[in-house]
């Protein structure tokens, strides 16, 4: 009697029928799927704000004013901003500061502004809304 020899091929007939098959179910369902749009939501229902909150103020050409104590400073540079921020953090590290930009502004210029906050250890940093209609 012969003893049997094991092969030590692969068979990549039967992967090479899936893949076909999976090609061809993906060429067909491809044109069937459609793009969604994003509708950013708007706040239905808002929480009230810390009253003792720094409100970082900005504007839609950019300008930068901060609201502390309800005392508002005028048209200020960003660098100025974030170090009275961080000024007032050293004194108080657990105050919440609100970002409240203009509707029409970049995102990249919140996105920055909270970015920037977060490097100084700003632990508590919120976006203001208006409440939905």
């Amino acid at each position: 009697m012969r003893e049997r020899r094991l092969k030590n091929e692969i068979n990549v007939v039967p992967y090479i029928d899936v893949m076909l098959v999976l090609l061809v179910i993906f060429m067909v369902t491809a044109p069937m799927i459609t793009t969604a749009s994003i509708d950013v939501p708007s706040a239905g229902k808002t929480k009230q704000a810390p009253i003792d909150a720094i409100y970082l103020n900005i504007d839609a050409d950019k300008a930068f004013s901060l609201t502390v104590n309800g005392k508002t400073s005028g048209n200020i540079s960003e660098t100025t901003a974030f170090k009275t921020i961080a000024d007032a953090m050293d004194k108080n590290p657990e105050q919440p500061v609100l970002i409240s930009a203009h509707k029409e502004l970049k995102y990249e210029v919140v996105v920055h502004a909270m970015d920037t906050l977060r490097k100084q250890n700003v632990k508590n940093v919120s976006l203001v809304v208006q409440p939905g209609k």
